[in-house]
């Protein structure tokens, strides 16, 4: 059997689809063959994995008027597919597994693309309107495709590269062992709504340090567009154990799993670190502004999710639409520190 699957683009949903990929792995078996469509970053994502047979990577298409390069077609082709499945739910990734030749394609249905599909999935939503979480709508579609049912389990590996790019930065941030390190998450590629205050990371990030009984130290996460908030997280914090990536040169997804799997505990918005540390069985703080915490469940026992619940929320915006940011002002310090303890104590 020859199945390709297109994978998500979102970093986070890449980890959320781990225990889809593994079904799929399994459906196929030894003999059989699993080709991932992805963008270039996901293979970063996936990086140490054995899953996947072969990769096909696409990336913007060259012109408005094309869907994708007449490669990634010529690629499809030659894999001579027997299924595809759709983990992503647009057009443009149907239009491109229509255009594979796979006889099989299962998709979610909607957004006017069924009539590409040969089978279709109901969207992620329970028969009570419940949206079903990512990782469950996931595992519905893999079982469309003949799967056996597989544990939610979210899961992720790094290569030596990531880890000595790990190593440089304990050097060069003079970090003691991961077991003294929480690492603190402040930005996220979504938009201004979910980010916590810099000045609030800062507090706890001081709270951290101080810690009686322990000496432990923080350091703050980063994307290459994210090195200010990090840096101005570190520099109000006041501390020689409080640091963050903003100054280190290259920040590739593989050196934060790498950070992220060798720390203590992470506290975080709603982001793609936040699937990297359950994927490496690590305790997490999630901080949840506009999004909904339903449909990102993770089953996963030592996530400890905070949301105030206001009657605005989840808006899914990426700027507050009430202009206010109340449902991340108004989550204190106090509540994030008092879940980080308990964190701390059971990690």
């Amino acid at each position: 059997m020859r199945v390709a699957v297109f994978l998500p683009n979102w970093i986070g949903d890449v980890v959320m689809a781990t225990p889809a990929i593994r079904a799929l792995r399994k459906l196929v078996g030894p003999d059989g063959q699993l080709i991932g469509l992805m963008r270039p970053y996901v293979a970063d994502v996936l990086a140490g994995t054995s899953w996947l047979d072969a990769q096909i990577i696409y990336g913007k298409p060259p012109s408005r008027f094309r869907v994708a390069a007449p490669e990634v077609y010529q690629q499809l082709r030659a894999e001579r597919l027997d299924r595809a499945v759709l983990l992503t739910n647009s057009m443009r990734t149907a239009w491109i597994a229509w255009r594979s030749g796979a006889r099989e394609r299962i998709g979610y249905a909607g957004e006017g693309r069924s009539w590409l599909l040969t089978k279709r999935v109901p969207p992620r939503a329970k028969s009570d309107g419940v949206p079903l979480s990512t990782i469950d709508g996931y595992m519905r579609l893999t079982e469309a495709a003949g799967c056996e049912p597989e544990p939610p389990r979210l899961e992720l590996f790094t290569t030596p590269a990531d880890e000595r790019a790990a190593d440089a930065v304990w050097q060069q941030l003079k970090l003691p062992p991961g077991n003294e390190v929480v690492i603190l998450n402040s930005g996220g590629a979504y938009g201004a709504a979910k980010l916590w205050p810099a000045e609030y990371f800062a507090e706890l990030a001081r709270r951290i340090v101080d810690r009686r009984g322990e000496k432990l130290s923080v350091l703050v996460n980063c994307g290459p567009a994210e090195r200010e908030i990090a840096r101005e997280v570190a520099a109000r914090a006041g501390s020689s154990r409080a640091v963050s990536l903003a100054d280190v040169e290259k920040l590739p997804i593989g050196l934060t799993k790498a950070c992220v799997r060798r720390a203590r505990m992470l506290v975080t918005t709603d982001s793609g670190p936040r699937f990297l540390a359950i994927a490496f069985g690590k305790p997490v703080v999630t901080l949840f502004g506009p999004t909904d915490p339903a449909a990102t469940a993770t089953h996963y026992e030592r996530e400890m999710s905070l949301s105030l619940a206001l009657d605005c929320q989840p808006c899914m915006e990426r700027t507050c639409p009430l202009v206010h940011h109340r449902c991340m002002r108004d989550l204190t310090v106090d509540q994030v520190y008092a879940a980080v303890v308990d964190g701390l104590d059971a990690a």
